[in-house]
């Protein structure tokens, strides 16, 4: 069951002033102190919300707090901003009817704040999903940028809005956020170029300082230092709880999720660095003939950083700041400028770029979230807007003009709408509506709005008029127009009462606010109203390549000069609040009126003087008086009766008839005078709070009875339940009990049974024990007696066996003796005669069968040339035959093994070693590498397809040679083949032949005797292939060439056999000349490779490394 709860519960003072009494301003303000003190900081004025600053963090913003405040009725819970903005949201999305939001207060009372977290709360309660979530974050990250370019640190406020923002949310039928349009109104542009003491620039400008990357100060010319720029104020750059760094990333990174590209961001810092340049220009009186003084610019460094920034030529900008161009009809007149007037055309300026910069970026911001279907949207507008201000000592200038008529205008909507809203419900209930009297301040806004005689359209006729115009000039004219009217005073109108007051200085004017009186200084406000920015300036803005000046200074544009005055800054102000309230009309408002407790920004100090000036110029009192002029306090007829049912008898504990009849038996029964209620269609209205205190008096304490009856029926049922346990606990325990006795009786029985069977057991086994051990005696006795009969039988028997025995051997051992005395005569005679022949036959055949045993040893391999010595001399010949036989015999053995291409690779290993062997140093190292022919793998390789065709024989070798150059002895690359009937010379990288010689035409063949692969193939005189020279080659394999072209010379019957000539210096014929080549030993500067080197025209000298 679901507990209802109140507004009225755990009430720390009154949560809702209109149930406040006594109502005073004293009484408020206590209560509102009452309930600081206790961290309540929200309190209602019925459907209004007062929110205090407790310039500390409190835990009532949690996620569980949103879900506790989701789909509440307004009056459920204690008193929260969520309260009003669930309120809001669900009238919108189940009711379909606009909200506004209106959060008003001064400077520091904490609207920003208000503002996001009736955002945040919206953004957590509706739908879900990737693009809802893409737009509220987008809504929500748009904050930190427009604090960024729009707060500043103000002496009230750390981070002081100085722009008023009304954001419209967009919402589908659904309730879910589809976008949203946000207007600026009123940038407090003069922070630009200067500060109060005591305060900052906008944030901006700090953020990149503090948290740009050296790179990006670098690109935009700027120093981390402050004091480098005359905008910024150094008595308050460093404010304790802000990190300007890590600001400036928050503000990047919400630039990029709104939607802002990489290249607009970059030119927007270029914007604000060039702002913090204009500051920096300061000018120079210069002479002129005509004896007026012409502005220059004193130190151009900074003019020429700015213009690099924003892409403007120097000249034009230095122009602009010291002449001024006026056109009227079709003259046009060009007058210079002093230096008050430059410094006032620099403020300008810088002003002006900064103020369109951030109405441009609201723009952008706009493209950026603003809702994408074309279909009807439910709207939520959010205003945040400047309090009434007021300060000391009468600075109240233009700006506060502006800002408290706006405040004017939100006051009077204020008061109509909430009017409207109590007429309607009295209405819509069929309550008598009786008139309430209120102060209208209809009269101060048209004081201030006439459009012919109002304080703003004098201001504009005395702007436009032509002749000297100076604030004196304005505040006469309002002495004049303004003399009579009741809320304006002035020392010099013709009202005699304020000509001795002293407190309303001359050059001031002093309005009658709703809020009080406001002391205006007149100086400035014709300036600010006129908020001139010359023609020269915005041109040269137009000129510049910076890709967003054409869009912030259009009128700078020749093409499209206008000589139309632009419409000034009190008039445009005037029209824009005029559509916000024409905007408000039309939607159902909310309101949040902020209050800050004290002015030194800390918490737990509660200022009452502070306090009541705000609630004094918000109009809180008055606020409650108009809401309790009729009936303070209103409740559906359901939600009374469930919260006051336990106050009547008939009523307790359910009702079972319509609600309505219910409430008029309760208060018949609890005796509520007639004239202090009234019922409506759906809810009882109670005119005096005092009446609702007293029923909730009595319902207190019938609560205390209720809750005394409660803990009495539940100590009886708690008693009750016990004692139910306590016997069935008994019966449990009593169970289990004669259980356990039992099964220990019968534990007993089963021991004591057990223990009598085992001795029964046991005496009968022994019994049977005592029988089997005397029958087993008696058979182990039977046995020994017939083993020991056995044994003297068997002793017996041996014995005799014995006996014959001795007795048999001692006949054959007589025997024997007689046949050897027998044999012995018999050999003494035989051996006389044949002992020596056959000792000697038997030692001849025990030698030769111990040397032919020997000679097993040797192995098969032809190549050992070991054997075994011959043991005697005579053996001699015997044993060379044999070893000759045994060689000849394995090495046709050996022979047989081979195949006729293994015995064409030995013949050509022969045949080398004939010609190569003791001849050649290099013959050695090739002994024991086969001769593989074709190193070049010429018929698998596809590089040298096209020549192996073109060889009409089968190639016997080839492989790759170096053909040495005559004239340098420099090697170049080149294929050899070698056939039967010829030898070729190919280009390694093509495969081009170069040279192909007949076998025929070959003479001779010319080698060194040393460990180099150099060979000359020299030709016949007279032969074809002679006219090109002889030819010098080098090749890794020069044994098997040189073998393979003997073999082939030697076998062919057609031609004579190719001469080997092995020297060290030998001749080779190049073309018509001969030329020597000479080896040497020695060690080559490339290793141990041979080097040729040419000496001269007739000497080639090859190096060759010393073995």
């Amino acid at each position: 069951m679901e507990v209802k709860t109140s507004l009225l519960d755990n009430m720390i003072g009154v949560g809702d002033m209109v149930l406040l009494e006594p109502l005073n301003e004293d009484s408020f303000i206590v209560n509102l102190r009452n309930r600081f003190d206790h961290n309540e900081i929200y309190t209602y004025i019925g459907s209004v919300v007062i929110s205090m600053n407790p310039y500390r963090s409190l835990p009532i913003y949690t996620p569980q707090k949103v879900e506790e405040y989701r789909n509440r009725n307004f009056y459920e819970l204690s008193p929260h901003i969520y309260a009003l903005a669930d309120e809001a949201y669900r009238s919108l999305r189940d009711q379909d009817k606009d909200q506004c939001i209106l959060i008003t207060g001064e400077s520091g009372a904490g609207k920003t704040e208000a503002s996001k977290l009736v955002m945040s709360y919206v953004a957590a309660v509706c739908g879900k999903g990737q693009e809802v979530n893409k737009v509220k974050e987008q809504l929500l990250q748009s904050n930190p940028v427009l604090e960024a370019f729009g707060n500043a640190k103000t002496m009230r406020n750390d981070n002081s809005s100085r722009f008023g923002k009304y954001m419209d949310i967009e919402f589908d039928f659904k309730g879910d956020p589809l976008g949203g349009v946000i207007s600026n109104y009123l940038l407090e542009k003069s922070r630009v170029c200067k500060q109060p003491r005591g305060e900052r620039n906008f944030h901006i400008f700090y953020q990149l300082l503090s948290g740009a990357s050296d790179d990006t100060l670098m690109k935009l010319k700027l120093d981390r230092d402050f004091s480098k720029y005359n905008y910024l104020s150094l008595d308050s750059a460093n404010v304790n709880g802000l990190d300007d760094a890590a600001s400036f990333r928050t503000v990047r990174n919400a630039m990029q999720i709104v939607g802002f590209m990489e290249a607009e961001v970059q030119s927007v810092l270029e914007l604000v660095a060039a702002v913090l340049k204009l500051g920096n220009i300061e000018f120079k009186p210069e002479s002129r003939v005509n004896g007026f003084d012409e502005s220059r610019v004193k130190d151009k460094n900074d003019l020429k950083e700015m213009c690099e920034l924003l892409g403007i030529e120097q000249s034009v900008l230095e122009r602009a700041f010291s002449y001024r161009t006026v056109e009227a009809k079709m003259e046009k007149m060009s007058t210079t400028l002093n230096v008050a007037q430059a410094y006032y055309a620099r403020d300008a300026l810088a002003k002006n770029l900064y103020s369109r910069l951030f109405s441009w970026l609201v723009t952008r911001i706009n493209e950026s979230i603003k809702a994408q279907a074309k279909t009807r949207h439910k709207v939520m507008g959010v205003l945040d807007i400047y309090g009434f201000e007021i300060f000391e000592e009468g600075d109240n200038s233009f700006e506060q003009f502006i800002i408290n008529y706006c405040n004017e205008k939100l006051q009077q909507i204020f008061i109509e709408l909430t009017l409207r809203e109590e007429q309607e419900e009295y209405i819509r209930e069929d309550i008598e509506w009786t008139n309430i009297e209120y102060f209208n301040n209809a009269i101060i806004c048209d004081l201030i709005e006439n459009n012919q005689n109002g304080i703003l359209a004098m201001l504009d006729e005395e702007c436009l008029r032509p002749g000297t115009v100076t604030d004196d000039t304005f505040l006469d004219k309002l002495n004049t127009i303004c003399a009579e009217h009741q809320h304006f005073e002035s020392r010099l109108n013709k009202n005699s009462k304020f000509l001795t007051d002293h407190s309303l200085p001359h050059s001031c004017f002093r309005i009658q606010h709703y809020a009080g009186k406001v002391l205006y200084r007149v100086e400035g406000f014709v300036d600010k109203n006129n908020d001139l920015l010359y023609r020269d300036l915005s041109q040269a803005m137009y000129k510049a390549t910076h890709s967003l000046m054409r869009q912030l200074f259009p009128e700078g544009n020749p093409a499209k000069v206008n000589l139309k005055r632009p419409p000034t800054a009190g008039f445009q102000f005037k029209a824009s609040v005029g559509v916000l309230m024409k905007n408000l009309q039309t939607k159902n408002p909310n309101y949040i009126r902020c209050i800050k407790p004290n002015d030194k920004k800390v918490a737990h100090i509660f200022t009452d003087s502070l306090v009541c000036h705000q609630v004094r110029y918000l109009g809180l009192v008055e606020n409650v008086r108009v809401r309790r002029a009729g009936y303070a306090f209103r409740q559906p007829y359901e939600s009374c009766l469930e919260r006051y049912k336990m106050l009547c008898k008939k009523t307790w504990p359910h009702w079972r008839g319509p609600a309505r009849d219910g409430v008029e038996v309760l208060l018949t029964d609890c005796s509520v005078p007639t004239e202090e209620f009234a019922y409506g269609r759906s809810k009882i209205f109670i005119r005096n709070p005092r009446t609702l205190f007293t029923l909730e008096e009595r319902r207190r304490a019938c609560l205390e009875d209720l809750a005394t009856l409660i803990q009495k029926i539940y100590r009886g049922w708690k008693s009750r339940t016990h004692f139910l346990l306590l016997k069935k606990s008994q019966v449990v325990v009593a169970a289990w009990y004669r259980r356990y006795a039992q099964q220990n009786k019968y534990q007993k029985i089963k021991s004591a049974t057990l223990v009598m069977q085992s001795f029964v057991r046991g005496w009968k086994a022994r019994n049977i024990l005592r029988q089997l051990k005397y029958e087993k005696r008696c058979k182990e006795a039977v046995t020994t007696i017939a083993a020991y009969w056995h044994g003297t039988q068997a002793r017996m028997e041996l014995r005799r066996l014995k006996t014959e025995a001795r007795n048999k051997r001692a006949v054959s051992v007589i025997w024997a003796y007689w046949q050897g005395t027998k044999v012995r005569r018999e050999y003494r005679k035989f051996f006389r005669a044949n002992a020596g022949k056959k000792i000697y036959d038997f030692t001849i055949q025990r030698i030769m069968q111990k040397y032919f045993l020997g000679l097993k040893t040797t192995t098969m391999s032809p190549m050992d040339n070991t054997w075994p010595a011959k043991p005697y001399g005579f053996l001699e010949g015997a044993h060379t035959q044999l070893r000759r036989i045994f060689h000849l015999w394995r090495c046709k053995k050996y022979r047989g093994q081979f195949t006729e291409e293994k015995k064409a690779v030995y013949e050509e290993k022969l045949e080398a070693s004939e010609i190569f062997k003791d001849k050649k140093a290099l013959y050695p190292s090739s002994v024991s590498q086969p001769f593989k022919g074709d190193y070049l793998e010429i018929q698998k390789n596809p590089k040298y397809q096209k020549l192996n065709s073109a060889m009409e024989e089968k190639v016997l070798l080839a492989d790759l040679v170096n053909k040495i150059n005559r004239a340098n002895g420099k090697g170049s690359p080149r294929l050899f083949l070698l056939t039967k009937s010829n030898f070729v010379l190919a280009d390694q990288k093509t495969g081009q032949v170069k040279a192909s010689v007949p076998l025929p035409d070959l003479a001779s063949v010319s080698v060194s005797t040393q460990s180099d692969g150099f060979f000359a193939l020299k030709l016949k005189e007279g032969s074809a292939s002679a006219s090109k020279g002889d030819f010098l080659l080098s090749s890794e394999h020069l044994i098997e060439i040189i073998t393979k072209l003997h073999r082939i010379g030697t076998t062919a019957a057609d031609r004579d056999q190719i001469n080997i000539d092995i020297s060290d210096e030998f001749l080779v014929q190049f073309k018509q000349d001969k030329v020597c080549v000479k080896f040497i030993q020695g060690g080559p500067k490339n290793g141990n490779s041979a080097a040729c080197k040419r000496k001269n025209n007739r000497l080639l000298e090859v190096s060759v490394p010393s073995p």
